[in-house]
């Protein structure tokens, strides 16, 4: 490409949601280049083979929010996409206690009930209403959200038309919804459960990747985020790509590419060029100047907007949300090379009770005294893990016999009390193998390799700030008509020709492609252009 080739659009970072958006883009006929600045796209939805013969899913390491849409719209399956179901749960307990779940609903009651027979009933007709509820959002998940901050006539009806389909959902998923987005999950829960193993099962999912404990109020609505998704049109069910995260994005890459999108990675961007207040291009930080009329970051809003724009050329309501919009980083990744599976005392050598998520939380207790450890500024040391050993779901991610095994970290805090992250760094991997000793003895001896990941890691390696896995909390202050700030939460910007579509925006984090196909509509619309 030459300096002075004019492109259409230009898409800034090559994220699972930068490649959406840019599919689209190129899909709709304009001619789109997508620069990323490492030398491979994905961003945070890479696979690497660190080890020979063994890949690492390096940051993320499931599917489950990926819109449907986006599959259909793009004809994913057509470019290799295949996703295969994560099937279990398990939730080791104490002196070897357990859960153990999976996808038969009989045999999931039954397993409870050796716990608590209320609890079996309970988790039933919770996870019922908790289905309901995640239909219920999902019109609302898939469209560009109202803007509160416009006295506009489309934006009266829309705002109107939301309170509308509020009033007539049924009363107990009203209810319910409402409940948790004011609600911690531990509130919640007690309401629900008698068993401690039970309650820690369902609390892990409104705590994973925020700063928050099971007793915060955020951690009702971080929740109820996660039940959004569905894998196979099972609502709140989870899967994995073949090849990993990374598969999926070569998938979004090859369709890219197939629209007649130009991929250019090793191309790290210096700033957004704009004359007269209007978008006019890019400047990489070699020097190269490439023009277009439509700019797009799939950056998270601090790189959006104070980084690759002068703030000062911004509203100065936006500059002042976005100094208080939280990213606070608590997640780290440990993952590690396994010569077999580990063996859960009571369980036998099963392959089995690996083939989903393996938790490690098993009370209240024990999560409230990790996010502890978060509060005084220092990792926790006895962090909940939310595992997932891949190669039991997908045998080529680890030669035959060995395994990887992934590992989501909580709580681990960007900012440290004392010391850097250079030195707890490995620390941190200590302790996760010290953790998971203790629930799978003889863990050590498996492990070949470990590769731990911490928030300052995930900050410069892909670029997310502070390292928050999801572009900034999913809280109620940042999610919806707020993110990333009110007035600018319809995927523009207050400069004409510079959008956003990283999960920074609308509907939020994780591996949905959601962003990326809403701000391709609000940029086709602007241009006057056909939906492809």
């Amino acid at each position: 490409m030459t300096k002075d080739r004019m492109l259409d659009a230009i898409v800034i970072g090559g994220g699972h949601n930068g490649l959406v958006n840019a599919c689209y883009l190129a899909r709709a006929g304009l001619r789109t280049v997508l620069l990323e600045r490492r030398p491979l796209v994905g961003g945070a939805t890479i696979t690497e083979e660190l080890v020979p013969g063994y890949h690492f899913t390096t940051f993320s390491y499931a599917i489950s929010l990926l819109r449907p849409e986006v599959v259909h719209e793009l004809g994913l399956v057509e470019h290799g996409l295949m996703t295969m179901p994560l099937t279990t749960t398990f939730q080791p307990g104490w002196n070897g206690e357990h859960l153990l779940l999976g996808a038969d609903s009989w045999e999931n009651f039954h397993e409870i009930a050796r716990h608590s027979p209320s609890d079996a009933e309970a988790a039933r007709d919770l996870g019922r209403l908790l289905a309901r509820c995640s239909r219920a959002l999902k019109p609302w998940v898939d469209r560009i959200p109202p803007d509160i901050t416009s006295d506009a006539p489309e934006e009266l009806a829309a705002r109107a038309e939301l309170q509308e389909y509020a009033d007539r959902l049924a009363p107990d998923v009203r209810e319910m919804i409402e409940r948790m987005m004011a609600s911690s999950a531990a509130e919640i829960l007690d309401e629900w459960f008698e068993t401690d193993l039970v309650k820690a099962m369902y609390a892990s999912s409104g705590i994973i990747g925020s700063r928050c404990s099971p007793h915060s109020v955020e951690s009702g609505l971080v929740w109820l985020f996660h039940k959004l998704g569905d894998y196979d049109g099972v609502p709140g069910q989870w899967g994995f790509h073949k090849g990993g995260n990374g598969g999926f994005s070569q998938v979004l890459a090859r369709a890219f590419e197939a629209a007649g999108g130009e991929i250019r990675t090793d191309a790290p961007v210096a700033r957004v060029l704009y004359g007269d207040g209007v978008a006019e291009g890019v400047e990489l930080e070699d020097g190269t100047v490439l023009r277009a009329g439509t700019v797009v970051s799939a950056l998270d809003p601090r790189q959006t907007f104070t980084r690759l724009v002068d703030p000062a050329d911004l509203p100065t309501d936006l500059v002042t949300h976005l100094r208080e919009y939280r990213f606070q980083g608590t997640a780290a990744k440990v993952n590690f090379a396994l010569s077999e599976l580990p063996v859960f005392p009571t369980l036998g050598r099963r392959e089995d009770i690996f083939r989903g998520f393996t938790n490690i939380g098993p009370s209240i207790g024990y999560l409230e005294e990790a996010f502890a450890d978060c509060r005084a500024g220092r990792f926790s040391r006895r962090p909940f893990l939310d595992c997932c050993v891949q190669s039991t779901v997908d045998p080529d991610m680890a030669p035959p016999g060995s395994h990887v095994m992934s590992c989501f970290v909580m709580y681990a805090p960007y900012h440290l009390a004392e010391g850097s992250w250079s030195e707890e760094g490995p620390r941190l991997a200590d302790t996760v193998e010290e953790t998971l000793e203790e629930f799978f003895p003889g863990f050590r001896d498996l492990v070949i390799h470990r590769e731990v990941v911490t928030p300052l890691d995930i900050e410069r390696t892909i670029g997310l700030s502070e390292g928050n896995i999801f572009a900034g909390e999913l809280f109620a202050s940042q999610l919806f008509l707020h993110r990333p700030a009110p007035g600018w939460n319809q995927y523009a910007t207050p400069i004409p020709g510079y959008y956003q579509c990283g999960s920074g925006t609308h509907p939020g984090g994780c591996v949905t492609g959601g962003p990326g196909r809403l701000a391709a509509r609000r940029i086709l619309a602007d241009r006057a252009l056909p939906l492809p």
